[in-house]
């Protein structure tokens, strides 16, 4: 009930306002569609207010668009701050941050959704990638087994654990896990390459 009350106490606007900021919406998608980023930005900002969790979401989407990082993580965070229970400003700001090369950001953020939201399978999943890519295996799998948990017949979630289990030497989970993908996807890569280096069909 209070989030609800959050929302609406926000959002309200006068009608006039509200026409004009319609209008400055779909000129802004509009510009988007034709690639003309800077001037779908500016629509947005002559009608600017640091209370609308929409133009901020908004913003912080096209500034990245823009390659304009920091500029973008400052909409964002105006976003998180204006409606701290939503999850996809918090997506959306792990973009700009991972441009950046800002992954302990990355992290805390993906960490955060999974605190709002903890069956986020999207969260998890990308967790899991990143602390693969750091050669956490230890951790990625932690991650992965709660995707496969979530989704038993998911492909990449089952590959990645896959390949998790088989970094961390216990083959024979892995062989499963391989199999169990090509299942689902019986042309599938990364599981066909895993039971190769397996030795096995």
């Amino acid at each position: 009930m209070l989030i609800i009350s959050l929302l609406f106490s926000i959002t309200s606007t006068s009608g006039q306002d509200f026409r004009k900021t319609k209008d400055a919406f779909q000129q802004s998608y509009i510009q988007e569609a034709t690639g003309e980023i800077i001037s779908s930005i500016n629509s947005l900002k002559e009608v600017y207010s640091e209370k609308s969790y929409e133009i901020n979401l908004r913003l912080g989407w096209l500034s990245y668009q823009a390659g304009n990082f920091t500029e973008s993580i400052a909409y964002y965070n105006k976003a998180i701050a204006l409606m701290p229970y939503a999850i996809e400003p918090r997506f959306g700001v792990v973009y700009p941050g991972a441009a950046m090369g800002n992954w302990t950001m990355v992290i805390n953020q993906y960490e955060q959704i999974l605190e709002i939201s903890p069956n986020n399978s999207i969260a998890m999943h990308r967790l899991g990638l990143i602390f693969y890519g750091k050669e956490d295996y230890a951790v990625a799998k932690k991650y992965f087994e709660k995707v496969v948990n979530l989704y038993p017949f998911d492909y990449d979630a089952l590959s990645m654990l896959g390949w998790s289990y088989f970094k961390l030497n216990n083959f024979r989970e892995a062989k499963v896990l391989f199999q169990k993908a090509l299942l689902h996807t019986p042309g599938g890569t990364s599981a066909m390459e895993g039971l190769d280096l397996l030795n096995l069909p």
